[in-house]
């Protein structure tokens, strides 16, 4: 198959674009790509551009259910604002988030998705099943994480000690969903929650876990100032050190947020391979902070974005993060901090990049058939030459099209293989039993 008459941005190494473009597509993946005329008449995109397929490499789908709430609190407040209701939440509760937060994240442009799911309230199961099901029906790709808390309230930890749970019966549990990863589909993460929920043996013994089984390591790190006193107090060195004294510093570790790091921390994440998922609406929303995103970048550390939990960022719109990016690397540092191109390049090439996938993020010959259509007709892009820059300045969007493994997942703007509306009704009747 055939796309023509496209802007097509490849994300290659060398940031190949191609103004009057076309992409070559079979058996799931991209056989060619190429400017000006294409070998056979294809199907003619009208001038639209055409990305990768976004990718997300930090969310927490359960918090759709629990949007617009401690809307003025720090983290630690909002967090222990939301723990007992996070309490409650079961299977059923979770495949109606899920299925929220991916339709609303493919909308967005984005094919694969990363999701830390670290609540597992006693005697419910099917939590992360359910996520792998949504994932499946919607046809996006999924990296699901068993997540994990085990220091609870009162031995000093932040979580209520009802959502804790014991080492052995985590490492025994991830094991067992580790055995549904394909690869290409499903990827499974071994990802305790936080320096501030989870015991030194835990974090000691998911690395040896995830290293035992080839699967990659993700926590929520340097959030916040308070974040780095809490490390202080409890473990007496701030939280990149403690990460390091846990053996977590290593190519096959990823962290959420990472505000408030210094520089040597920043260069010691670059010697080490260290990635980061670059959140910004949520650490906006939070007041936690803007990212050292230039730094990290300039010292070799791989960069994603991430949309973040929808009850501390209430839009799950990835493009929307890409635009955020830019704005904020441009508040830190000035307006030539980085290019639209470059926050672009954040949510493909670079969570490729963090996830560890070399299959997806651009298009060239072999990768994964994932692109994102995006109409250049509409009234924000009239007068825009450069319709790359002009679509990031102006964004979000909702994509035109998704494709993902050569097949739809959106079409027209409306998902093809379920309905918004039905989505949205059942997810408001799991939200209102959530809070019953």
């Amino acid at each position: 198959m055939i796309f023509e008459n496209a802007w097509v941005v490849t994300m290659d190494d060398a940031g190949t674009e191609h103004r009057r473009g076309w992409l070559q597509v079979e058996d799931g993946l991209v056989t060619a790509v190429g400017e000006g005329d294409a070998p056979e008449r294809g199907e003619d995109l009208g001038g639209a551009v055409v990305t990768p397929g976004l990718v997300n490499t930090h969310h927490h789908l359960y918090q759709t259910l629990t949007r617009a709430r401690a809307q003025e609190a720090d983290l630690f407040t909002w967090l222990q604002t939301l723990y007992p209701v996070w309490a409650r939440i079961d299977d059923e509760m979770e495949y109606a988030a899920a299925r929220c937060g991916l339709a609303e994240l493919a909308l967005s442009g984005c094919s694969t998705v990363f999701d830390h799911h670290y609540v597992f309230p006693r005697g419910v199961s099917g939590i992360v099943e359910a996520e792998l099901q949504a994932a499946e029906e919607l046809g996006v790709r999924i990296v699901a994480s068993r997540g994990s808390m085990d220091l609870g309230v009162s031995d000093g930890g932040l979580p209520p000690d009802s959502l804790v749970e014991d080492i052995d019966a985590v490492l025994a549990d991830t094991e067992r969903l580790a055995a549904r990863a394909d690869g290409a589909w499903v990827q499974v993460a071994v990802a305790p929650c936080s320096p501030f929920s989870v015991t030194t043996r835990l974090m000691e013994e998911s690395a040896a876990l995830a290293r035992r089984l080839g699967l990659k390591l993700h926590t929520h790190l340097a959030e916040t100032v308070e974040e780095e006193a809490y490390c202080r107090e409890l473990f007496g060195c701030s939280p990149v050190e403690y990460l390091e004294r846990v053996g977590w510093l290593g190519d096959d570790v990823w962290c959420a947020h990472c505000v408030h790091l210094s520089q040597a921390e920043i260069e010691r994440f670059g010697r080490h391979g260290v990635g980061v998922a670059h959140c910004p609406a949520s650490n906006l929303r939070l007041g936690a902070g803007a990212a050292p995103v230039r730094e990290l970048l300039d010292a070799g550390v791989d960069v994603g974005l991430g949309v973040d939990g929808s009850a501390s960022n209430e839009r799950g719109d990835l493009f929307y993060e890409v635009k955020q990016a830019l704005l904020m690397a441009r508040g830190r540092g000035g307006g030539g901090a980085m290019t639209a191109r470059e926050a672009l390049r954040l949510a493909t090439r670079g969570g490729a990049a963090v996830l560890g996938r070399d299959d997806l993020g651009s298009l060239e010959p072999g990768k994964r058939a994932d692109f994102a259509v995006w109409r250049t007709d509409g009234l924000e892009l009239g007068g825009a030459d450069d319709l790359v820059g002009g679509l990031v300045l102006s964004g979000p969007h909702r994509v035109d099209r998704l494709v993902v493994g050569g097949k739809d997942v959106v079409r027209g703007g409306a998902l093809v293989r379920a309905r918004e509306q039905e989505i949205a009704h059942e997810h408001r009747k799991q939200a209102a039993r959530l809070w019953q």
